[in-house]
């Protein structure tokens, strides 16, 4: 591992530049409304040393913002732990020869990434380079990296951390609904479920302030079914939990459609009269008949018809899906199999009824609408659809055939890292590809590999530590723009406190590259408004039209619903009350069938395994595990196991315990609980080094979506050992 950033020492926090700012908060896709305001420490008591004061900021939800209705979970509120954290990078850094980082000025750090990158694409060609984005970035910075890839570096290769988060639900709605918004209803909606679904899914710790809807929805008599193979906080809350076998989702869904059709529960005139394809669905799911399906999923019987009754009988069920389902090599087809239940039991687009998926990072809505996703141009655009290229390009000013076509997604880019006809120059805006990509034994060996790396970021992480260059930028309450939530609402990102000195947007850092490459005329932008105000025109007539919209109407709501075609559009809450998006209307029903996963688990390694996330931590853990206070709660991931396999092979809580897959192994601290399947290995994936759990998962994709099967790893207990210190004491 290379060294590390040379020590700087924290710089005091300037004053708010606007006490009381309203915000959103920097994590999950709930994008919770927060209030930030000073809250200075109390001054030294008379005989105490004098010091500076240094004030930090407050952070509190926002009550008059309907998503979160004032409510924050333990991130939102100790997000300002990180806005002047020591370890945070501020000025540049250029990797000296002797491996470690040295400071250098903007120009040098500006002109090297420049000059690195166009010597590689002089000698391998110009798709020799790629571009690397995330789900953090505002709509603006998604907006600009995309276009900046196309313009500046002429590369089709750019993809984003959202190719592992949501590709396989949009892919789905794009297939059933002719459109892709996580949410295609307010929030509030939820509240009015008879008997709510969730599948794949833990809202109460991913996205903790939905659970007041969950609260509301069960004190006006819903119900909550929970699929899952863990019994997780949210399961707990459940009225029934159907803990699956990992990989049998699709199994279950047509299962319960068998059920639903052997019961007469189908909506026969929503089937005929909004949708098309119901009979070769219907001939698909007549072959999951109850004991096969118990077989394949170990939910019983009796459960399943208590789930397909509690779903059809009320006028409203909804189902919403989450990455347990999704993030599978038949990922796409598993959110078909739920799609194809809701439609059938009908009421889709009726308030509380139809389907759903919980988006999860802060802008993955908003991050694969604007082009950060290879295949995808802004408003959704397709990339090989030549009017799709006709229209972006009269916006950008350029002709259309000099856009290049479809470029790798996010794994087969980095597994093309430094081969021949690979990748040999990548930039990465924040995104810590070394802990949040499948497979990272094979990740870590390609990303050492690369001629020459660049990252933008808050932070030395794992990632940066390959770099050439670091690029420091802002964060999220230094900085203006929008975002886009998990209902497809558009809102405003705004400036509560100015950045600390040397610290740059990562838009300024695109337009500066973008001048070097002699596109700099097509990257001078007076503000943000006016990145924002391009975007929109880009999206004109898109499915995700934004043309309607202006930061002056954002701010006259509490966001606007796209799409919004035009400037006295009301925006658009709720999605298929008459029509669903594809050409006739109609929304499409797919036959799906069940299959193995990439990898099942066999006598060498007999154990399923699968990941997700703590309540204390975040994606990759970059900001998380940095902040004192969720750190604290939360140093190291647990490896959670059913007392069965414990006993099995002689583990108490707090023993050391390594698993190995078929690509690495990693050491665990246990925790025995009933709360998991007896033949299921479950860790967080929150750490790097040697405590990340993707150094055990594995990179099948989806053959649709193209997103890895994170969720299912067949795995073995290879070691037991005794831990260094009581579990009671780590507890405490």
């Amino acid at each position: 591992m290379r060294s590390a950033l040379p020590q700087i020492d924290p710089p005091t926090l300037p004053e708010l530049a606007n006490l009381g700012t309203r915000t959103h908060c920097p994590y999950c896709a709930f994008q919770c409304g927060t209030v930030l305001t000073l809250d200075p420490p109390a001054r030294p008591s008379s005989g105490e040393t004098d010091g500076t004061i240094t004030p930090t900021v407050r952070i509190q939800g926002d009550p008059d913002f309907p998503v979160n209705a004032g409510k924050l979970c333990i991130k939102g509120w100790t997000a300002g732990e990180l806005l002047r954290h020591p370890q945070r990078v501020l000025q540049p850094q250029i990797r000296g020869r002797d491996g470690r980082w040295q400071r250098a000025t903007w120009e040098a750090a500006l002109d090297l990434v420049a000059e690195r990158l166009q010597r590689i694409q002089q000698q391998h060609g110009t798709d020799a380079v790629g571009v690397f984005g995330s789900g953090v970035l505002t709509n603006e910075k998604a907006y600009l990296l995309g276009k900046f890839a196309r313009l500046a570096l002429n590369t089709p290769h750019i993809d984003y951390n959202g190719r592992y988060c949501m590709s396989s639900a949009a892919a789905a709605g794009n297939k059933a609904f002719g459109i892709d918004r996580g949410l295609p209803f307010p929030v509030g909606d939820l509240v009015l479920a008879e008997t709510l679904l969730i599948v794949g899914s833990n809202p109460l710790e991913t996205l903790p302030p939905m659970v007041q809807w969950l609260d509301q929805q069960q004190e006006l008599g819903g119900r909550l079914i929970v699929v899952d193979p863990r019994r997780t906080a949210t399961a707990q809350r459940a009225q029934l939990h159907l803990a699956v076998t990992p990989g049998a989702d699709l199994a279950l869904a047509n299962g319960l459609l068998y059920l639903a059709i052997e019961e007469n529960l189908v909506d026969r005139n929503f089937l005929t009269n909004r949708t098309t394809g119901w009979d070769a669905v219907r001939r698909t799911v007549l072959d999951y008949p109850p004991v096969q399906v118990e077989r394949l999923t170990g939910i019983s019987e009796s459960a399943m018809r208590q789930t397909v009754r509690w779903l059809a009988k009320p006028n409203r069920g909804l189902i919403l899906t989450g990455r347990g389902t999704e993030q599978h090599a038949k990922g796409v087809d598993s959110v078909l199999a739920w799609i194809n239940l809701a439609l059938a039991l009908g009421h889709v687009g009726e308030p509380g009824s139809g389907f759903g998926t919980l988006t999860g990072q802060g802008n993955g809505q908003g991050g694969r609408e604007h082009g950060q996703k290879a295949d995808q141009l802004p408003g959704y655009r397709l990339i090989e659809i030549d009017a799709h290229r006709e229209h972006v390009a009269r916006v950008w000013g350029v002709d259309p055939a000099s856009l290049p076509r479809k470029g790798r997604s996010a794994v087969e880019l980095l597994d093309s890292l430094g081969q021949p006809n690979g990748i040999h120059g990548l930039l990465v805006m924040g995104s810590n590809v070394a802990v949040a990509s499948p497979d990272l034994p094979r990740i870590h060996e390609r990303l050492r590999s690369l001629s020459f790396l660049a990252v933008c970021d808050l932070f030395d992480h794992e990632t940066a530590q390959f770099a050439d260059v670091l690029l420091p930028v802002t964060q999220w309450a230094e900085e203006d723009g929008t975002m886009t939530n998990f209902e497809g609402r558009v809102i405003r990102r705004r400036t509560a406190i100015a950045p600390p000195p040397g610290v740059r947007t990562d838009g300024w850092i695109l337009s500066e590259l973008a001048q070097r490459f002699g596109q700099g005329d097509r990257f001078r932008y007076d503000s943000t408004e006016a990145i924002f105000d391009e975007l929109c025109r880009a999206t004109a007539g898109g499915v995700a039209d934004y043309a309607g919209m202006s930061y002056a109407r954002i701010e006259q709501s509490a966001g606007l619903f796209w799409p919004c075609p035009h400037p006295a559009h009301p925006g658009t809450p709720r999605l298929f009350a008459d029509r669903f998006f594809h050409a006739d209307g109609k929304a499409k029903l797919h036959p799906v069938q069940h299959r193995p996963a990439g990898e099942e688990p066999d006598s060498d390694y007999p154990i399923y395994f699968t990941t997700g996330r703590d309540l204390e931590h975040y994606n990759s853990g970059t900001q998380t595990r940095r902040s004192p206070t969720l750190a604290g709660k939360k140093p190291m991931p647990r490896l959670q196991i059913h007392p069965d396999l414990a006993a099995e092979h002689g583990i108490v809580a707090g023993c050391r315990v390594t698993i190995a897959s078929r690509r690495s192994a990693v050491e665990f601290l246990a925790e025995i609980t009933r709360n998991i399947r007896p033949d299921t290995l479950f860790a967080p994936f929150h750490w790097g080094g040697r405590d990340a759990a993707n150094l055990l998962t594995q990179a099948t994709l989806d053959p649709t979506s193209r997103m890895p099967e994170f969720k299912l790893a067949a795995v073995r207990i290879v070691a037991v050992q005794p831990a260094i210190e009581s579990f009671q004491e780590l507890e405490s």
